[in-house]
């Protein structure tokens, strides 16, 4: 089982870690030295549970200035990213996470040719919102599983978007998460962004299975947007460690919140194979 994305689909990945701990010790791996490329095996239970780091999914390289990181990227959203595509034929399942890092000033490639930026304030440059980039990546990630010649049947899930909760500021303005309790329906913000994030995901995985059903490989939505939009309590806040006086108002705490997306997860899972082996017994 692979998590593929951004530091959140890190974040599940230890959720997940913890939870299948209590029937098992796991053995480490492999662990790069920024914690982004991660492998634990349950031997017993003849189980693997990789990270990969991926942010956008799709080929980028950050812009440098002097040799120095400027903190913008090139993104070319028809070339998948090959540090995880390449361990595809090894993955039963795949659970797919990313959006936070298209809101950084973004230069989009297709065909190798700039067709428009994001936050980048270029004079006659097109300017793209971070929606069309989330498509486009989203659709080209499924579309390499769905084109993959020498992969088994894969069950590929979409985690939705996750919001984060800064009030009185961004990150790295004074945004604080300070909330102790969740929050009523009510009192979301239902006219945001994180609904529209969450509609152009599922829009993508609804293609993805069409475009599956040749080859087998099963797509799923792991919908979560409107259940964390409602836990402001979740965050880490002011307490990750970081000396510079961040909150951390993205990630969410262990435990926490996020151990219900892998109840869902494994909700999906066991429902999914129940399905399968009835299927198998009708033929």
């Amino acid at each position: 089982m692979a998590f593929i994305g951004d530091s959140i689909a890190r974040n599940q990945m230890e959720s997940l870690l913890c939870l299948l701990s209590t029937a098992e010790t796991p053995k480490a791996v492999y662990k790069d030295a920024d914690n982004r490329f991660t492998t634990w095996e349950f031997p017993k239970h003849n189980f693997t549970l990789m990270a990969f780091w991926s942010q956008f999914l799709v080929a980028s390289t950050e812009r440098l200035d002097n040799g120095s990181a400027t903190g913008g990227f090139d993104v070319h959203l028809d070339r998948i990213d090959t540090s995880w595509s390449k361990k595809l034929p090894s993955i039963n399942y795949a659970i797919f996470s990313s959006a936070h890092w298209f809101f950084r000033q973004s230069y989009l490639y297709e065909g190798g040719n700039l067709i428009g930026c994001f936050s980048c304030q270029v004079p006659n440059m097109t300017d793209l919102r971070p929606s069309f980039a989330i498509k486009k990546a989203f659709r080209a990630a499924f579309k390499e599983i769905n084109n993959c010649k020498n992969c088994r049947k894969i069950f590929t899930l979409l985690r939705t978007y996750s919001p984060s909760h800064f009030e009185n500021g961004a990150w790295n303005t004074g945004g604080r998460c300070n909330r102790t309790r969740p929050i009523e329906r009510g009192e979301v913000n239902e006219g945001g962004s994180d609904l529209q994030y969450r509609k152009i995901q599922a829009e993508e995985i609804e293609i993805a299975k069409s475009d599956g059903e040749e080859s087998g490989n099963i797509f799923g939505i792991l919908d979560v947007t409107e259940i964390m939009s409602m836990r402001p309590d979740g965050h880490p806040g002011v307490h990750w460690g970081n000396r510079k006086g961040y909150s951390d108002c993205i990630h969410w705490c262990l435990p926490g919140p996020i151990d219900t997306w892998n109840e869902l997860l494994l909700e999906m899972i066991k429902r999914q194979s129940t399905l399968s082996s009835e299927a198998e017994a009708q033929l």
